[in-house]
């Protein structure tokens, strides 16, 4: 029975991943969440509400600053580090001390406890933040220059991952995701704001004109990549992007969304926010070679599976 640990369990990403290594019998899943971002909101809930149901999960609900992790880790065990503070326009200002707590001192916290333990594999979730501003596709050999505090905090992250590692020997691997969606993503997200404001009649905002790319990971194909870490060969200090299947301007996207609900969106475009770059595509030939990540979701089934779950979850009719 292989002993896994994934912390943020009932964050978007996390409550996939859970429900994903569940599937092989011989797993047996510890999911840690302070729930930080939402509380126990319903979205946290309808998050792990299945993942109870299994035998072989548990949910502790503890703080990550204050955790016993003696209590959770073991030798041999493998941690998949997802929690964190997310988002880039809210990392700005008084907010960033949350986002130093949360991705920063937590990380470190966990890595000194993992150091007294034979951990098999540490996972740390990082993100396409960290990049900043690129041309064409980007491999995980570029230049990191995040724009936003957030970005700035992940990467602080990744270099504490790299400190333990090489001092004491833990078996690190990095992901960095881009632009992950689909059923369950948290509700101050674009494609879930987008999907309920056109369902509703209601205004979206868009910040700049656009015509911005983003390389959209749909969240099967992202927790596939993260889960096949586990068992493959020769991840040990490597870092991989997780992209998706193919990228699309803010404005495509708004006009798929529109095919697919039958209805016209209302859109309103407002200056573009700091700290986000004009464009993102990932490089996974990395991660396709080693990991045999191969995303199969295309952009328009993905956003058609997260209208159906909007739906289902505000009730909406078609």
């Amino acid at each position: 029975m292989k002993n896994i640990i994934v912390t943020g369990a009932a964050g978007f990403i996390g409550s996939h991943l859970c429900r994903y290594l569940l599937q092989d019998k011989n797993n047996k899943v510890t999911g840690i969440d302070c729930f930080t971002n939402h509380g126990k909101d319903r979205y946290s809930q309808l998050n792990t509400l299945d993942l109870n149901n299994s035998l072989r999960f548990q949910l502790a609900e503890e703080d990550l600053t204050a955790i016993n992790w003696k209590k959770h880790l073991a030798d041999d065990c493998i941690v998949y580090h997802l929690a964190g503070m997310p988002g880039v326009r809210s990392s700005w200002g008084s907010n960033f001390s949350s986002y130093v707590t949360n991705n920063i001192s937590v990380t470190q916290r966990l890595l000194e406890a993992c150091s007294n333990f034979s951990v098999d594999k540490f996972i740390f979730a990082s993100t396409s933040s960290v990049y900043g501003e690129k041309n064409g596709k980007v491999s995980e050999q570029e230049t990191t220059m995040p724009l936003s505090p957030y970005g700035v905090t992940k990467l602080t992250g990744e270099h504490l991952c790299k400190v333990y590692e090489y001092n004491e020997n833990i078996p690190l691997t990095i992901l960095r995701y881009f632009t992950v969606y689909g059923p369950g993503q948290r509700p101050d997200m674009a494609f879930h704001n987008f999907i309920k404001a056109i369902l509703k009649g209601d205004t979206i905002t868009v910040y700049g004109d656009g015509t911005q790319t983003r390389d959209f990971t749909y969240i099967d194909d992202c927790v596939k990549g993260t889960a096949a870490v586990m068992s493959a060969a020769k991840t040990k200090g490597e870092i991989f992007n997780i992209g998706g299947k193919e990228r699309a301007t803010v404005n495509e996207v708004i006009a798929i969304l529109e095919e697919l609900t039958g209805k016209k969106a209302n859109v309103k475009y407002t200056e573009k926010q700091k700290g986000e770059p004009l464009h993102t595509w990932a490089d996974i030939s990395k991660a396709e070679e080693t990991l045999n990540y191969k995303p199969g979701t295309t952009l328009r089934e993905g956003l058609k599976k997260q209208a159906e779950y909007i739906k289902t979850l505000y009730k909406y009719n078609s």
